[in-house]
């Protein structure tokens, strides 16, 4: 989105599980060990109350649909996903659980069709099925040719860097960790003999430090770094001052890039000494149609982030955010009255930190600075 610039497409929780997985060429087994819902099909059927009828079944790009001409006319040199769901055909429901999320791996290109570069693994459905579903989750995106980070069969892998060539001979490196704060549990953290998810206990800035000493060893003059966190609570716009600092330090160790997720929402943009701070992209593709009990925070509409960097400073250039809305488990554009509501919202809990949302031509969003 400018010459010489380095532009990024970010997005929150991609959750191509339980029932979007059902309307998909494959559907795996539909059975859940929820509280209320024991069929995956019936998310498909509170949908269809909402909003209509969804043909059966769908083609792979579908729950993408808008999203993905957007993407193509944008044309970002990196894209970067939270998948936020394992990827398996086993029945082994991790305990101690109330929701989990599976999608079969036959449904992966309904992923690809979207041509993600890095999708983040540390969360807190990654290990829905135990480590053997994290071990098929593993096998089917590397056979797909869907780059991961934040997940491995040991903490050397969960650690590793999704590594994205870019044209000036420079990269994006893509970290990916999880708090619990987000629910993942503390024993599905990687250790040097078992696989799991790159775990960080808690915002700390000791523990900070030591991510961006990583982020500087693997990081050469040119490139653009991207911590992707899974941190915080589903719902509110409050982001605590532990999480800030959290990610103050990062900038300051070298992080260009702070993309969280988590939160069902979008959440509070910050810029710190020139660099992004997403705190909360919100869901962008997921079953949650139809689900009541949080209509004010408005989840039916999503943001897909365009952030366009220097690549000589990691400094941000521009942020442009394209409203969405979520109908019949489909992205489609959003109406300019539900772009307006976004915005404003956007705006209002961000202006604390120093930036405001404003809208542009086309229905797109960008950052300023207050």
């Amino acid at each position: 989105m400018g010459a010489g610039l380095v532009t990024l497409f970010l997005c929150g929780d991609v959750m191509l599980g339980r029932g979007v997985d059902q309307i998909l060429p494959h559907p795996g087994d539909p059975v859940l060990r929820e509280p209320y819902v024991d069929d995956a099909r019936i998310y498909v059927e509170l949908a269809e109350t909402v909003n209509g009828r969804i043909p059966r079944p769908v083609d792979f790009p579908w729950p993408w649909g808008d999203a993905l001409r957007l993407l193509d006319e944008i044309a970002p040199d990196a894209r970067v996903v939270n998948l936020e769901t394992s990827v398996t055909r086993s029945g082994a429901f991790a305990s101690g659980k109330s929701v989990h999320y599976r999608m079969t791996p036959d449904n992966l290109p309904s992923l690809a069709a979207a041509r993600p570069d890095a999708c983040a693994l540390a969360n807190n459905h990654v290990l829905d099925f135990g480590r053997a579903g994290l071990a098929e989750t593993l096998d089917a995106l590397a056979a797909a040719g869907l780059p991961a980070a934040g997940a491995g069969r040991g903490a050397d892998e969960a650690r590793r860097p999704v590594i994205v060539p870019v044209a000036g001979g420079g990269r994006v490196l893509v970290f990916s960790f999880g708090m619990p704060s987000s629910g993942i549990p503390s024993e599905w953290a990687a250790a040097v003999d078992r696989s799991g998810v790159d775990f960080v206990p808690e915002p700390s800035e000791d523990l900070a430090a030591e991510i961006a000493d990583r982020v500087r060893q693997a990081k050469r003059p040119g490139d653009i770094a991207v911590a992707s966190i899974h941190w915080g609570s589903n719902w509110g716009y409050q982001v605590s001052r532990a999480q800030t600092r959290f990610a103050h330090v990062l900038i300051d160790g070298g992080v260009d890039v702070v993309h969280g997720h988590s939160s069902h929402h979008p959440r509070p943009i910050e810029l710190h000494r020139g660099k992004l701070v997403l705190y909360g992209c919100g869901d962008l593709v997921d079953d949650y149609e139809g689900i009541t009990g949080y209509e004010e925070f408005r989840d039916d509409l999503r943001l897909l982030y365009f952030a366009s960097l220097d690549p000589g400073s990691g400094a941000l250039a521009a942020l442009h955010m394209a409203p969405v809305q979520a109908r019949r488990m489909r992205l489609c554009h959003a109406t300019s009255e539900d772009a307006e509501w976004l915005r404003a919202t956007l705006d209002d809990v961000s202006r604390g930190f120093g930036t405001r949302v404003g809208g542009e031509s086309g229905g797109m969003l960008a950052l300023r600075e207050a």
